[in-house]
């Protein structure tokens, strides 16, 4: 599905559509609608701990969310992967908000000093159960 970015991933200001696909229950991907690049892998932060945020005023205008109007809301956070999945990370301070109803996205920027239990660079390991 095609999303029209209202705050851009930072250091990708000049994307204006990006594509989501899904992997699984827990990963997904999300690519460049009109190039090759930038192409992130997306995790569901929900698949592997607790993770609440409230989402800042102005982004909720960006994506017209509007309390218990909006249903079709997703949150994912840009993983970093590595050859052993284990040494992957994934960036909890810099969600994602995706609102499906209008097809619209944005990221956000949490402060670390409101939300200290998160990182951003954590190992996925660190969630992942011995086998």
């Amino acid at each position: 599905m095609e999303f029209e970015v209202k705050s851009p991933i930072l250091g990708f200001e000049n994307i204006s559509r990006m594509k989501l696909e899904k992997i699984d229950d827990i990963f997904m991907r999300l690519d460049n609608a009109s190039g090759d690049l930038p192409s992130f892998t997306l995790v569901n932060p929900f698949a592997l701990c607790e993770y609440s945020f409230e989402i800042p005023t102005a982004i909720q205008v960006l994506l017209d969310i509007d309390g218990e109007k909006t249903k079709n809301i997703l949150i994912a956070n840009i993983m970093v992967v590595y050859k052993e999945i284990k040494d992957s990370t994934i960036n909890f301070l810099a969600p994602i908000v995706f609102n499906f109803d209008n097809k619209t996205m944005a990221q956000v920027v949490l402060d670390m000093m409101k939300y200290p239990q998160y990182g951003i660079s954590e190992p996925i390991s660190k969630f992942l159960k011995e086998q």
